[in-house]
C-alpha cells in the first residue's frame, strides 16, 4: 500500500486510534486479515469469522511488525478501532484508489471472470504496471485488499467483481470506481440463489450503470442479456465477439490438433492472428474481451495478439493441464462448475480426445456437484451427463451424491451402458477406479463445483498416489 500514517488511516476510515505512541507512524506494508501474512510495517484487519476471530490473532500480528490493527474494539495494543471493519477496508480502498489515479477496469459475468481476469492482467501488464485480483477473491473484502496492494507505480488495477444477490456489485464499484467494465455474460451460475437469469443480468449490469459518462462498457455481443446492457449505461459502449458488428471481433475460429484455439483478431485499429497456449473454445470470448479492454488502452493489434498467443494459465485448477511420465494427461479445473463452464469443459476435452485417440488413448470426464442451481439442479445436470455422451467422451465417472447420480443417469439414457459411466461415491472411490484403469494417453477432465474438492483426484493421480489428500 502506498505509505500512509496511522492518523491520516483513521480519518480516512472514521475510527480512533487507541494505545498508538506516535499517530504519525506511517503503514509501510500490506493490509491483511491473516495474522501469518503480516509483514513489517503492515496493517492486521481483524475479521470476526464463521470459525475465528480475528482480534484473538491481534498480538501475534503486532509481534510479527504490523504498525497497528484495524478493530472493532480496543486491545491493548496500538489499534484503530471502527464500528464496522468491512466497511473501513473499503473506505480505505477508496481513498487509496482514488490518491494513486489509477486506471480501474472490472469485470463480471457468470463464466470465466477469472480466467478473463488472468488474460486482461498478462496483456495489460506488457504495457504497463498492472495490479490484479488474485485467485477469485472478488468479494467485499478480497477487492479492497486487491486494491490496496496499489502502488505509485501502478497504472492499471484489474478487478473482478462477483456476486451472490442484487446490490453486491453496486457495492463494490463504490469502493473502486471503475472506468472501464467488462460484462462477460449471464449463464445459470447461482441461479439458485438470484431466482432467474433476468435477476442475474440484472445484478452483473449493477457494472455498466456505475460507470461515468467519459468511461466505456465493454459487452459481449454474442449474449442478448449482455448486449441489452448497453441501454443501461452512460458511458461509451464496446461490443466483442464473434457477432458482425463486434467492433473487437474473432474470425476463422479453429482448434488446434491439442484443443488450443487459434483465431483471427480484428480490431478497430487492424488484425492479427492469436494462437493460444490455453484450452478450449471457449477462451476465444475471454480472448476478445481481453483484446477490447487492451484496445480502449492504446494497445496495437499485433501486441495485444502477442501477448494472448503467450498468455498462460494464472489461477490454480482452472484447466491447469500436465501430461504424467507415462503420458496421462490431466486437466485439472476443478476450482468451481456452472453448467456454462461445465460444457465448455467437455467440449475442451471432446477437443484434445481427438488427439489422443489417434495415440490409442481415451478420454475421461470426472464430474461431480454443481452447486446452487436450485430448482434446475436435476434438470442441469442431466443435460451435462447427456452433452458428455454426445460428445463421445470415452467415459464419465461421476462423484459423489444426488446429483452426481443425475449425472450418470443423464448419460445413461442418452446411451452410456456398461462401464461407460459410473457413479462413485467420493473422491477416493474415484482415484481407486482410474489408478487402476488408467493408460499411456489417457486424457483426464476433473470439474465440480468448488465445495466438492475434486482438486484432490487431480492431486492424487499427480502426484501418484493412492490416497486423497
Amino acid at each position: 500500500m502506498i505509505a500512509l500514517s496511522l492518523a491520516e488511516i483513521a480519518e480516512i476510515v472514521g475510527g480512533q486510534t487507541h494505545d498508538i505512541p506516535d499517530p504519525a507512524i506511517q503503514v509501510t506494508g500490506s493490509v491483511v486479515i491473516d495474522s501469518r501474512a503480516v509483514e513489517p510495517g503492515g496493517l492486521f484487519a481483524a475479521f470476526r469469522g464463521e470459525h475465528a476471530d480475528g482480534h484473538d490473532f491481534a498480538a501475534g500480528a503486532v509481534d510479527r511488525g504490523a504498525v497497528a490493527v484495524l478493530a472493532a474494539r480496543p486491545l491493548g495494543l496500538p489499534a484503530i478501532v471502527v464500528d464496522d471493519v468491512q466497511g473501513a477496508l473499503g473506505r480505505l480502498a477508496r481513498a487509496v484508489v482514488e490518491r494513486l489515479g489509477t486506471q480501474v477496469v472490472a469485470l463480471t459475468g457468470s463464466a470465466g471472470k477469472t480466467s478473463t481476469k488472468d488474460l486482461v492482467a498478462q496483456v495489460l501488464g506488457r504495457k504497463a504496471p498492472t495490479v490484479f485480483t488474485p485467485g477469485s477473491l472478488n468479494n467485499e473484502i478480497g477487492l479492497p485488499l486487491t486494491a490496496l496492494t496499489a502502488t505509485a507505480e501502478t497504472e492499471h488495477l484489474v478487478l473482478e467483481m462477483g456476486a451472490r444477490g442484487i446490490g453486491h456489485i453496486r457495492y463494490l464499484t463504490e469502493l473502486t470506481p471503475p472506468r472501464i467494465g467488462l460484462v462477460l455474460n449471464v449463464g445459470t451460475a447461482h441461479i439458485g440463489e438470484f431466482g432467474g437469469r433476468e435477476q442475474i443480468a440484472r445484478a452483473k449490469g449493477e457494472l455498466v450503470e456505475s460507470l461515468p459518462e467519459k468511461g466505456v462498457a465493454v459487452l459481449n455481443a454474442d449474449d442478448p442479456l449482455v448486449r441489452a446492457m448497453a441501454d443501461r449505461t452512460r458511458a461509451r459502449v464496446l461490443l466483442f465477439g464473434e457477432a458482425a458488428d463486434a467492433a473487437v471481433r474473432a474470425e476463422n475460429v479453429r482448434l488446434t490438433k491439442l484443443g488450443q484455439p487459434s483465431f483471427t483478431l480484428h480490431t478497430p485499429t487492424g488484425c492479427s492472428t492469436v494462437t493460444m497456449r490455453l484450452y478450449g473454445e471457449h477462451h476465444v470470448s475471454n480472448a476478445l474481451a481481453a483484446a477490447a479492454v487492451a484496445h480502449e488502452l492504446g494497445m496495437p493489434v499485433d501486441e495485444i495478439a502477442l501477448a494472448l498467443s503467450e498468455a498462460g494459465t494464472l489461477s490454480r485448477w482452472r484447466m491447469e493441464v500436465t501430461e504424467r511420465p507415462d503420458g496421462v494427461t490431466i486437466v485439472n479445473d476443478a476450482y468451481n462448475a456452472n453448467p456454462e463452464s461445465m460444457r465448455a469443459a467437455l467440449r475442451a476435452l471432446a477437443a484434445m480426445g481427438e488427439a489422443a485417440r489417434a495415440e490409442g488413448g481415451r478420454t475421461w470426464a470426472v464430474l461431480g456437484t454443481m452447486a446452487e442451481l436450485g430448482d434446475a439442479a436435476l434438470a442441469e445436470h442431466d443435460a451435462v451427463g447427456r452433452l458428455a455422451v454426445r460428445l463421445n467422451v470415452g467415459r464419465l465417472v461421476a462423484v459423489g451424491g444426488r446429483e452426481a447420480s443425475w449425472l450418470q443417469l443423464g448419460a445413461y439414457n442418452e446411451g452410456s451402458w456398461g462401464e461407460e459411466s459410473v457413479h462413485v461415491s467420493d473422491a477416493q472411490a474415484a482415484v481407486d477406479l482410474l489408478r487402476a484403469e488408467l493408460r499411456p494417453g489417457d486424457v483426464v477432465l476433473v470439474k465440480a463445483s468448488r465445495s466438492v474438492g475434486l482438486e484432490r483426484v487431480a492431486a492424487a493421480l499427480l502426484e501418484g498416489e493412492g490416497a486423497v489428500r
